[in-house]
């Protein structure tokens, strides 16, 4: 059959047929069911508002050292007679040990000589004293002496102005009663000396019993004694040695108590201080006042040592601030001082914080009161929250503390409110949300920034 043919024949009258079979349908079908539109309401986690306190604090780093060290140097030099067994690295001493002994002969010879100096300056005193005595019995005999030879010059003029003697026999009169003058101006001269003499023999009596004195104190020096219990750091003597004056013996590391400069951001620092101290604009950043500050403020201290999984940690009282800023990390030294350093020692399990321990050190204020949230839920000082209609509202708040992983809300929201902790993909104000409590959330919000 001809293409044409089964076109008219067959292929139109099927086509035809279709055509006729679908407009029946349509005509007496029903129409199609039409879906309303509702709102779909978007999957969020929600935490309940509560009025926690959360302390402000701080972390700093540092390495411990002695609060009190002790270098023993000669103040005298000689030979080492003794050692003290114990002065070894490492080594404890008690407070009051003898360290060495430095050998006293030549302490004692200088002791003996000062003593005999102070005798014969002595006994020179006292033949001064004799010799002024003597020197004024002399000057009376001669005074009388004198009175004499002017009565015999008196008795001579007046037998020259009567012709009865010569011109030399008066000559001699006067000659005898000068002589007899000089003799007594020599005593007298003499005698004016003896207290000058006597001052000065005082004088070098006193340097003389300094002069022992400073025996006697280098003969005490010749024993050095530690003025508190230490642990030995370092030494570089031993018996028999020839210790120079000056020479250092022995560095000992106090164990009484341990400071560790704890290097602090100055920002997080300053922002403690800001919290902790009421209604000031402003904190000055000079150390002088920064400590003093500190040490009003009362702030706790704690020092922990991280071995593996475990912590050890010790009281400590914040004492100053350092004097410099670290120019390389921006950081300021804060000194905290821990008073049982060696206490409750336990080998194996406890150690003491002895000097080159890398240790944190947190430094707490008083805790404040607010609402604790996620500090991830905090977008450009705004919150959203679920209302009671499960819709979308975001507030303004205001933050009294913002650290690690929280921040603390002082205004804005109260307590009861539902805040959004999971993000929306879109944010429009009034929308619908399905909302899910966060309760592990809320666990974790309930211990972060709790005081230890």
């Amino acid at each position: 059959m001809k293409p044409a043919l089964k076109l008219i024949l067959i292929t139109l009258p099927i086509i035809a047929l279709g055509a006729v079979v679908l407009a029946y349908v349509i005509a007496t079908g029903a129409p199609p069911e039409r879906i309303a539109l509702a709102e779909r309401a978007t999957p969020v986690r929600v935490i309940t508002a509560e009025t926690q306190a959360v302390a402000p604090h701080v972390i700093g780093f540092g390495l411990a050292q002695p609060a009190r060290t002790y270098e023993a140097i000669a103040q005298v030099g000689g030979t080492v007679d003794y050692v003290n067994p114990a002065l070894k690295k490492g080594g404890i001493l008690p407070a009051g040990s003898v360290l060495l002994r430095i050998s006293p002969a030549d302490f004692k010879l200088a002791i003996a000589q000062a003593d005999a100096n102070i005798r014969a300056a002595e006994a020179r005193l006292s033949e001064i004293a004799v010799s002024e005595t003597n020197q004024i019995a002399a000057l009376e005999i001669e005074d009388e002496a004198l009175r004499l030879r002017a009565a015999d010059l008196e008795r001579t003029e007046t037998l020259f102005q009567n012709g009865t003697i010569s011109q030399t026999a008066l000559d001699n009169a006067r000659t005898a009663h000068l002589a007899q003058r000089q003799k007594v101006q020599s005593l007298e001269s003499a005698l004016a000396l003896f207290p000058t003499q006597r001052v000065v023999q005082a004088e070098q009596i006193a340097v003389y019993q300094a002069t022992l004195e400073t025996a006697k104190l280098n003969l005490d020096r010749t024993e050095m004694t530690l003025p508190f219990a230490a642990r030995v750091a370092s030494v570089s003597v031993e018996a028999g040695q020839f210790l120079l004056s000056g020479q250092t013996a022995a560095l000992l590391d106090g164990i009484e108590a341990a400071e560790i400069e704890a290097q602090v951001p100055i920002a997080a620092l300053r922002r403690l201080l800001r919290s902790t101290m009421d209604d000031t604009p402003a904190i000055a950043l000079d150390p002088a006042t920064m400590t003093d500050v500190l040490r009003r403020l009362g702030l706790s201290a704690k020092v922990h040592l991280r071995l593996e999984s475990e912590a050890i940690t010790w009281p400590a009282t914040v004492d100053r601030i350092s004097d410099t800023i670290d120019q390389r990390s921006g950081t300021l030294g804060v000194i905290v001082r821990v008073d049982t350093a060696y206490s409750g020692v336990e080998p194996g399990e406890r150690p003491p914080l002895t000097k080159g321990m890398f240790v944190e050190v947190s430094l707490r204020g008083n805790p404040e009161d607010g609402i604790r949230v996620p500090r991830s839920a905090l977008r450009d000082g705004r919150l959203l929250l679920a209302d009671a209609d499960d819709r979308l509202r975001a507030v303004q708040v205001s933050t009294a503390l913002v650290q690690d992983g929280i921040a603390l809300i002082s205004d804005g929201i109260s307590p009861g409110a539902r805040v959004l902790v999971s993000q929306p993909g879109n944010v429009v104000d009034g929308m619908l949300l399905a909302v899910t409590e966060d309760a592990a959330l809320m666990d974790w919000l309930a211990a972060a920034g709790d005081a230890e």
